[in-house]
């Protein structure tokens, strides 16, 4: 073997120091979830700067030709037991003071400590270079090696850059309403105690308003505590924006709340503002929690189990294959909730895990970057079971003789920075809503699902539309694609209307002992509201060639082999806040849907006429074309390019409003001959699957519209670009067409129409198959599974809390004919008895999300 002082002189020119800007994976191996925990450590590329777990290294060094790593090696210190951590629930040393993070008085972020081992490690041989060989080797040598070693260890790791290190609450602005705000000469003046609501005598959480002195009970809590929303209606009346709540006034402070700025905030001049009342801040005494209390009180709860299991219920942990934890990442519980149901489902389970020898040997040079390779080792960590262990106890240097709840686990780091890369919500670290998610992961993989099995599928149906003309009964079908079947929950449906009446009634009295009474839906209510013929307005009938009222009814064109249920108990307050609906809904554990099989054109039954409507006419602007070099006054089928429909500007931006594209918008508003924002949206609805959907307004005799792109002008640059990502020349084309030639825009357009496209097969030469056989058949539309529609609940994603906003998911998994419960890196098998079952009775947590399996 050569010396390692020579071998090290020759590879010294790969060995690079990192700079500003390098990713240094120093945390998590890119193919696999090995840490420097880790048995065999973690392997960092001193070239590359991407960490490879033991059984990984040989790989890249074959691949890449690197052969320097930095190995380290972290082991946990036992943590000694004092005083104030001595009970077997290890309580935190100090309780939080302030709603923060990582900073004094916040809450503790644990902090392991590590004994840790650094050496350089030469392939193939694994030669190993100590700090302490590197002061015998010439200057040149030590110098860059040592230089290396330590900016490496110096360096963020990108796992660290993309955790909360450090977050405050508390961090307060000062409102724009404090410096000039308006306070009543009204003659009022608070006592320092007794204080009551003025509408409905509640004596605790209390706010006086800063303009006019009243005294009112704040808002109604998500379990029906909390105050009658009086201070809040108070505002919404008069608009006095600042409210202090009383009890927590001192001569430090107290808890200001803006309901205009819809925040808690700051008021420099308090005292004088408190003093307009008769209220001296230096003599006052806090007699309530404040809101920070309050708030931690409840992120204290969060990971308590009596709120997410039945209570007196004891739940064995779980561990091994298809039962290991993810790590909670800051707000990622949405995250880790999706991605185990999805998981446990065949379909992703064959494309990413048994598939995942051949993904690794496929991967980039860099797979951090790539998306099968990070799903692949995602779903593989979760099923293994290799990180399905009991977490050591920080405090026993033995091994329980009982296994603790939590576990070792995986930490998806690399995944989440991944499928949230550009998003401006999920490349946060809030909170987020899950089916959204899932949604934007499904969109993720049909993009790179274009060639092979497509694990989507599983949920992909058809929804076909059926809209009848009341006026002459002429009929149209349409279909579209979907994934998630939304179930509207109908709240005058309710069986319990009269214990409804009765609580509102006894709390708009003031009667405190009032009873919490939910609202009772029943499933089969949100399942008839689904399929409830829907009433159009100012629908425009090409049968009759004007407006008239229409019905709508949505039925299932195909039953996928998954079926994802979204349960709509989320709506929106007055402030654009999502909210959650306190009701009670039951779910059966099976479910036939067959009833709503869509049957198509009936026998006897009249197709509405394709036909648009009739040309925009002004009285200042005239039909026939402009004449010119190409035009006569006996030919009026030239319309000239600077000829412009006349558009109702009002209805194109109510639309663009609506987030649609705005040549969609203004076609839409073209082809219902400006007759209204309802038309318009019914236009939209009927046509947001066509291929042209967003591609510039073209006018009856015009070869091309107004930003339009005629193939000769296309780029042949940006055609060559879009085919060597593997789309045909056709594909391409169609693309720039529709995006006015601008690449960014074409290549966003074609992933999103990939159902489209699909029929336009990629053969030899970029041209597409049907071109090459000179023929064009209708597209087929998207592949979609079909069964008798009969499903069986296997899985649900429940939600904690009172928004999408904030809160917690769990999820629960039907496993070998038990429910398992997933929480984060908390795995235990539970009863699912009528009381959590779906209907979900306990106070907080609520049932967004449930998928069932179609039965052959």
């Amino acid at each position: 073997m050569a010396d390692v002082g020579e071998v090290l002189m020759s590879v010294l020119s790969t060995i690079r120091v990192p700079k500003p800007g390098d990713r240094v994976h120093k945390d998590e191996c890119a193919l696999s979830f090995s840490t420097p925990e880790s048995e065999g450590g973690l392997y960092v590329c001193m070239n590359t700067f991407l960490g490879f777990g033991s059984q990984y290294v040989d790989r890249h060094h074959a691949r890449s030709g690197q052969r320097a790593f930095l190995h380290v090696t972290r082991t946990r210190k036992a943590k000694k037991e004092d005083d104030n951590n001595s009970g077997p629930e290890h309580p935190p040393k100090k309780k939080p003071t302030r709603l923060a993070i990582g900073i004094e008085g916040g809450f503790d972020v644990e902090q392991d400590h590590y004994e840790e081992d650094v050496k350089v490690v030469i392939l193939p041989d694994r030669q190993e270079v100590t700090s302490e060989d590197l002061a015998t080797m010439p200057d040149v040598v030590r110098e860059r090696v040592s230089l290396s070693m330590a900016g490496i260890m110096a360096a963020d790791s990108v796992s660290h850059t993309l955790q909360v290190q450090q977050w405050d609450g508390e961090v307060r602005q000062e409102s724009r309403h404090a410096a000039d705000l308006k306070q009543l000469d009204n003659g009022v003046k608070i006592p320092p105690s007794g204080w009551r609501c003025e509408v409905c005598d509640l004596q605790e959480n209390l706010w006086m308003n800063l303009t006019d002195g009243k005294v009112l009970c704040g808002r109604r809590y998500f379990d029906g505590s909390g105050g009658n929303n009086h201070a809040l209606l108070h505002f919404q009346e008069t608009g006095y924006p600042l409210a202090v709540k009383l009890g927590t006034i001192t001569p430090d402070g107290a808890d200001v709340y803006s309901y205009d700025e819809d925040d808690m905030v700051l008021d420099s001049k308090l005292p004088e503002h408190l003093a307009h009342f008769g209220i001296d801040m230096m003599t006052m005494e806090k007699t309530e929690r404040t809101m920070t209390e309050l708030e931690i009180a409840v992120n204290q709860r969060v990971g308590e189990w009596e709120v997410i299991q039945e209570s007196g219920t004891t739940l064995r942990p779980l561990f091994g294959p298809g039962l290991t934890g993810m790590k909670n990442l800051g707000n990622s519980c949405y995250l880790n909730s999706v991605m185990q149901v999805l998981f446990t489902i065949p379909d992703f389970q064959n494309k990413y895990v048994a598939n995942i020898d051949k993904i690794i040997n496929e991967a980039p040079s860099d797979p951090t970057q790539d998306f099968k390779t990070q799903v692949a080792k995602l779903g593989y960590g979760l099923l293994s079971g290799e990180y399905s262990k009991p977490a050591p106890d920080p405090g026993d240097e033995n091994c329980a003789s009982e296994p603790r709840g939590d576990q070792i686990g995986i930490a998806p780091q690399m995944f989440k920075a991944l499928v949230g890369r550009g998003h401006p919500e999920f490349s946060t670290n809030r909170q987020q809503d899950a089916q959204e998610f899932l949604l934007h992961f499904i969109n993720m993989v049909e993009r790179n699902c274009r060639s092979g099995p497509n694990p989507s599928e599983a949920f992909r149906f058809l929804v076909e539309e059926r809209i009848v003309c009341q006026q002459s009964q002429k009929a149209k079908y349409t279909q579209r694609v979907d994934y998630i079947v939304q179930l509207p929950v109908p709240m005058d449906q309710a069986t319990n209307t009269e214990e409804l009446q009765e609580a509102e009634r006894r709390r708009e009295e003031g009667d405190s002992s009032a009873p919490t009474v939910r609202a009772q839906i029943p499933f089969t209510a949100c399942m008839a509201a689904l399929s409830e013929p829907e009433t159009l307005t100012d629908f425009w009938s090409s049968a009759v060639q004007a407006k008239t009222t229409a019905t709508k009814t949505t039925c299932f064109a195909s039953f996928p082999d998954y079926l994802v249920i979204q349960i709509k108990k989320f709506t929106f307050g007055l402030d654009w806040v999502p909210k959650k609906l306190d009701v009670s809904i039951d779910v059966p554990d099976t479910l036939d849907l067959s009833a709503l099989r869509a049957t198509g054109q009936q026998p006897g039954e009249e197709l509405l006429p394709e036909v648009a409507p009739p040309p925009l006419m002004t009285p200042d602007v005239e039909v026939k074309g402009i004449l010119g070099s190409h035009g006569n006054e006996d030919d009026d089928s030239l319309y000239s390019p600077l000829l412009s429909p006349v558009l109702d500007d009002c209805t194109v931006s109510q639309l663009c409003e609506m987030g649609f594209p705005l040549e969609a918008c203004r076609k839409a508003v073209y082809y219902t001959g400006n007759t209204g924002i309802d038309a318009a949206t019914n236009w939209i609805m009927s046509h947001m699957d066509d291929p042209d959907f967003s591609a510039p307004l073209v006018l009856p005799g015009c070869s091309s519209g107004p930003g339009t792109t005629p193939t000769e002008s296309l780029s042949e640059e940006h055609l060559a670009t879009i085919v060597s990502m593997g789309f045909s020349r056709d594909q391409a084309t169609k693309a720039l067409r529709a995006t006015s030639n601008v690449l960014d825009r074409a290549v966003d357009w074609i992933f999103s129409h990939l159902d489209d496209l699909e029929s336009m097969d990629v053969s030899e030469g970029g041209r597409s198959a049907a071109e090459s056989e000179g023929g064009r058949d209708p597209p087929p539309g998207p592949r979609v599974r079909d069964g008798p529609g009969k499903y069986e609940l296997f899985a649900f994603i429940s939600h904690m809390g009172t928004s999408t906003m904030c809160g917690h998911y769990v999820c629960h998994i039907k496993k070998d004919q038990q429910w398992v419960i997933f929480n984060d890196q908390k795995h235990r098998r539970q009863p699912i008895t009528s009381k959590l079952r779906l209907s979900i009775q306990n106070e907080e947590l609520s049932l967004v999300v449930c998928i069932c399996a179609g039965h052959s």
